[in-house]
Parts: structure tokens; sequence; C-alpha cells
């Protein structure tokens, strides 16, 4: 397939097959201090059997690039409900993108993806050092997104009514974005060297009215590590890690590290504990769902006002 239909996505979250493995394995109790590896995402994800999200919210600074010429690179900042089950078949999410140019510059954008639907380009002008809020809403089949920039004194607010939504799960992400030649075959884009970035006032609602910060008992807790390996239906070659910190006292707050990939994306091996996720699925295992395309060589997303 020629690179003019290769498209970059974010996807529903792709973890390493032994996690997904040992899932099974690990009573809930002990499953909410999980650290699971990912091939494309980094940060928090929380789930419970039975337990259905309804709303997910979290602030941070948009992080600036640390670009050189020659080196394209990717990173996405967001929040969402769904996408971590290993059946999962949609994500509702909105966010931040900084790429890497390939002269050097960088390009900072905010976006909302409905998977299995395409992303979409939000009419808002974003910039490194900007203090943003994002929130996910999610009743029956209706999502409303919503992102504010306290710094420059814009929101943007839309509601949706999808086809299909999943609520098993919220999450608050950075994530390397991968280039897709079919559904089924993603290659992991080298990840954009953006240092750190903070989460804070991370919440989530459940469908039941419970609401709590990430690390709140009405739910288990896992910790995601973004590193590389190879797997079944998948090329695996994008350089970088994020490693996300240990929670904050209030449970409610966490900072994601970059570091370079030695050896320009090694395997790696879970770090330990369960998870699940769907491959090739954003936004972000082995497992089922379509990618969505968003911005890559075929241009930007549609852009929304």
């Amino acid at each position: 397939m020629s690179l003019s239909q290769r498209r970059r996505v974010r996807r529903i979250g792709t973890f390493a097959g032994l996690a997904v493995a040992l899932f099974a394995l690990v009573p809930p109790s002990t499953a909410a201090a999980n650290t699971i590896t990912s091939h494309n995402w980094s940060g928090y994800a929380v789930h419970r059997s039975g337990v259905e999200f309804r709303t997910v919210v979290a602030s941070w600074r948009q992080p600036a690039g640390s670009c050189t010429p020659g080196n394209r690179s990717y990173s996405a900042f967001w929040v969402g409900i769904g996408g971590y089950s290993l059946t999962a078949r949609a994500l509702e999410q909105i966010g931040t993108e900084l790429d890497c140019e390939n002269d050097g510059t960088e390009s900072i954008y905010a976006w909302y993806e409905l998977v299995p639907s395409t992303s979409r380009k939000i009419r808002m002008t974003v910039d490194a050092g900007d203090l943003l809020t994002a929130g996910v809403g999610v009743a029956g089949k209706r999502v409303t997104l919503t992102l504010a920039d306290a710094t420059r004194h814009e929101a943007f607010a839309r509601t949706v009514t999808v086809k299909i939504v999943d609520t098993s799960s919220a999450e608050w992400i950075a994530e390397a974005p991968s280039d897709c030649s079919s559904a089924s075959r993603c290659t992991a884009l080298t990840l954009a060297d953006f240092s750190e970035v903070a989460f804070s006032d991370a919440w989530a609602t459940t469908s039941a009215d419970g609401t709590g910060a990430i690390g709140s008992s009405l739910w288990d807790t896992t910790r995601i590590v973004l590193g590389h390996a190879a797997r079944a239906g998948a090329l695996v070659a994008g350089t970088g890690h994020a490693t996300p910190s240990a929670l904050t006292s209030a449970g409610s707050g966490f900072t994601v590290k970059y570091s370079r990939a030695a050896g320009g994306g090694a395997p790696t091996t879970p770090a330990g504990g369960a998870g699940s996720g769907v491959g090739a699925g954003s936004g972000g295992g082995a497992g089922s769902g379509g990618a969505a395309p968003g911005t890559g060589p075929g241009g930007p997303p549609p852009t929304v006002s």
C-alpha cells in the first residue's frame, strides 16, 4: 500500500499480550494496583465489571515539543471513556496533539474522536503552556465533548449522537499515534519528546452517580506504561517511551514523563499485573476494532468550530 494510502490514527489501547493473559488470574482487589505495558498509551485507566462511566474530566498544561530537523514525531494528550476492554469497539475522547514536523518546527492542535468514526480537528488555537480542561460525557448514544483553554479564554463544546458507545472504562492518557495500512496492521509512530505532562483534577462519574478521583475505591485503577514490542498482526517500530508517576495523595493527578527508547524500540515486558485492550481499533493486545483515521500524509482531519 502506498504512503498516500496509509493513515495516522489515534487508537484504542494496545497492550502487551502477557498482561492480557494474566488478567483472569488477578482478583479485582489486586488489579487496582496493576501496572501494564501498552504499545501506544501512557497514563491511567479505571474500570470494574458492571460499572458504566458517565463523565470523565481532567486538566493539563499543553507541553512544548523538543523537535529536531529530520525527526518527525507525534504525541497526543486526552481524556476519554471506553476503549480499554478486550472487546471494546468504541472510544469517546477529546484532547490535543503535538507534532514535530520534518523541518524541526512544532504543530499543536485540538481534536476529538468518536471511534469508530474519524477524528475531527477543533477550530481552536492551542499553544505550549496553555492550561486546558477537557471532558467527555455520555448519556445513551449522545456524547458531549468539552475543551476549555483558561489561558486564552476560549472554549469548545459539542454534543454528537453516535451509533455505538463504550462506557466500560475511563482514561487519562498521553499517546503515541499510529500509522495504519489496514485495520489490523499498524505501526506505532515515533513519540514526540514532550518532556512531561501533568494531569490534574482528574475525576470520573459512573452511571450510578458515583464520583471519584482516579484512585477511588469505586473502581479498579490501572497504571499504563508506554513501551514498544512486536506482536501478531501489527508492526511496532516506534521509538520513545512514556512513564506515568504514582498518583498524587488525593488520587486525582499524575505526571507522564517522556524518555527516549534505547535501541529504537526494543521489545518491552509488562511491569506486572493484568490488562486488556483492542489492537488497531483510539484516540487508541490483540483484538478487534476498526482503525479511525486522523491526520497523516493525506492531510489533517476535518476542522469543526
